[in-house]
């Protein structure tokens, strides 16, 4: 894993490279990464808790995994329970309160688990996992064996998300150049949007308007789609020059979204001329790359 840039705390693991990182829901600057030996081609994996004290990163607890792991998502009901997913097709459940896991592994994907996400509307307890099997699948972490598995994609999936506004909607991005969505209670997917000419690696809700996704793709650009009219993208992102790996709406600023890329540069992006009201939504946007940091 490479230091920060920019004059930020950084850490370094030696041997591992970052795949994911998750910022707790629970506790104020700590962190979890899931990280693999040789870029995922081999190796192991590691799943690495941080937290930040004072100017510096200290790692809190650290477990290895017998394939490279590639993507974290902590617990929306337990403060200490994390799961990764991996290269071996299988889940991870991990608590930090102990010393050594998994408590549990689920293994039902037979290829490699490129994502995974824990549901965050309330009254549910759902994890939805992405493969390269080109399936996702259902869990409830209570249960061991998955609760259902949606197919349809025709390449990779390499992101799965679920929509912070609409219970038991997610959302997926795959090597087949699409961006679909589906309901968990629905027998097929609900939308196919064909978002890009290229493999699209990453994808997010907007976290203060319900239709609103942004994906990221080995064309470089970053689209925003609305979902009520798919047609075109309701902005373009340009400025990376390698693939994107992963995009991110922000928490807390309606506008501002960030995105990392295979160009060694995490980019924050302003999207001016935006209104929270659906009305204005298909306003032209102008876009402003804000900041460039290398890292």
């Amino acid at each position: 894993m490479g230091t920060a840039g920019g004059g930020g705390a950084a850490l370094r693991l030696s041997g591992l490279h970052g795949y994911a990182a998750e910022f707790s829901p629970y506790w104020p600057g700590r962190a979890a990464c899931a990280a693999a030996q040789y870029y995922g081609i081999a190796g192991c994996g590691t799943l690495a808790v941080l937290e930040q004290k004072g100017a510096g990163i200290v790692l809190l607890r650290s477990y290895d995994w017998n394939d490279g792991l590639f993507d974290v998502t902590w617990s929306e009901n337990n403060e200490h329970v994390l799961i990764t997913s991996s290269g071996d097709g299988s889940l991870q459940v991990w608590d930090t309160a102990k010393p050594r896991g998994p408590l549990q592994v689920y293994k039902e994907h037979t290829q490699e688990a490129y994502s995974v996400d824990w549901s965050q509307t309330r009254g549910e307890q759902l994890v939805v996992s992405g493969s390269w099997d080109q399936t996702a699948k259902l869990w409830d972490p209570a249960v061991g064996k998955s609760l259902r598995t949606f197919k349809g994609h025709e390449g990779v999936i390499y992101s799965t998300i679920w929509s912070p506004h609409i219970p038991g909607c997610f959302a997926s991005a795959s090597g087949d150049h699409t961006l679909r969505v589906w309901d968990v209670k629905a027998p097929g997917v609900k939308l196919v949007i064909p978002a890009h000419e290229a493999e699209i690696l990453s994808c997010d809700w907007c976290k203060y308007d319900e239709k609103l996704l942004v994906t990221g793709a080995v064309d470089c650009s970053l689209k925003g789609w609305d979902l009520r009219n798919v047609r075109q993208p309701v902005f373009v992102l340009l400025g990376h020059t390698y693939a994107i790996r992963r995009v991110k709406f922000s928490p807390f600023h309606a506008t501002l979204l960030a995105s990392c890329s295979y160009d060694f540069t995490v980019r924050w992006w302003t999207v001016l001329g935006m209104s929270l009201s659906r009305s204005t939504l298909h306003r032209a946007w102008q876009v402003l790359s804000r900041e460039k940091m290398k890292i």
